[in-house]
C-alpha cells in the first residue's frame, strides 16, 4: 500500500480496479449464464458493493460529498435491481442495469484520473514505479481469478457409443 493512502482509500481503489477488470471480462465474453459468468459476476458485484460502501467514507477536504457520492447511491440501486432481475429471470433487464453500472464505474474512474490533484494521477507523476507495481499486481491477481474459473467449466460428457460398438 502506498504510504499516503489510508486503508479505506486503498480498499476502495483495489475494489474499483477489480470491478473495472471483471466487468470488462463479463461484457466481452460471448458465453453468458454459465458457471464462469456466475462466479465472475459475484466477484464483480462484491467489488461494486465494496466500492459503493467505501465511497461514503471518502470525502472532500472540507468533509463534503461530491457527484461521485450521488453516483454511488444510484449505482447501489442499479446493481441491486440488476441482481434482482437475474434472480427473477428478467435477463434483458439484468443485462441493462449491470451494463449501465459498469459504464458508471468507468465514468467515475475517468472523473477521478482526470483531476490532477487525485491520488492516482499524483502517483503517476511522483511514484510511477509504485503505480506500475500496483497495476501489475491487480492485473495478475485478476488474471489468476479468471483462469481459476476456467476450472469450473463442466466436463464434457463422453459420447454415446454407437449401436455397432455395443454389439
Amino acid at each position: 500500500m502506498h504510504p499516503e493512502w489510508p486503508v479505506l482509500i486503498a480498499v476502495h481503489a483495489v475494489a474499483a480496479a477489480y470491478s473495472i477488470l471483471f466487468g470488462a471480462f463479463q461484457l466481452l465474453r460471448r458465453t453468458k449464464g454459465g458457471a464462469v459468468h456466475r462466479v465472475i459476476g459475484r466477484i464483480w458485484v462484491a467489488g461494486m458493493y465494496i466500492v459503493i460502501l467505501t465511497s461514503f467514507g471518502i470525502r472532500t477536504l472540507n468533509g463534503g460529498f461530491t457527484w461521485l457520492h450521488a453516483l454511488s447511491v444510484f449505482t447501489f440501486f442499479t446493481v441491486s435491481i440488476g441482481l434482482w432481475a437475474a434472480r427473477t429471470g428478467r435477463i434483458p433487464a439484468h443485462r441493462s442495469y449491470l451494463t449501465g453500472s459498469y459504464f458508471g464505474i468507468l465514468g467515475a474512474f475517468v472523473g477521478v484520473v482526470a483531476v490532477p490533484d487525485r491520488r492516482i494521477p499524483q502517483m503517476a507523476v511522483n511514484d510511477l514505479p509504485g503505480l506500475v507495481v500496483w497495476v501489475a499486481c491487480i492485473l495478475l491477481t485478476a488474471g489468476f481469478a479468471v483462469a481459476g474459473t476456467a476450472l469450473l467449466r463442466p466436463a464434457r460428457k463422453p459420447a454415446e457409443p454407437a449401436a455397432a460398438d455395443v454389439l
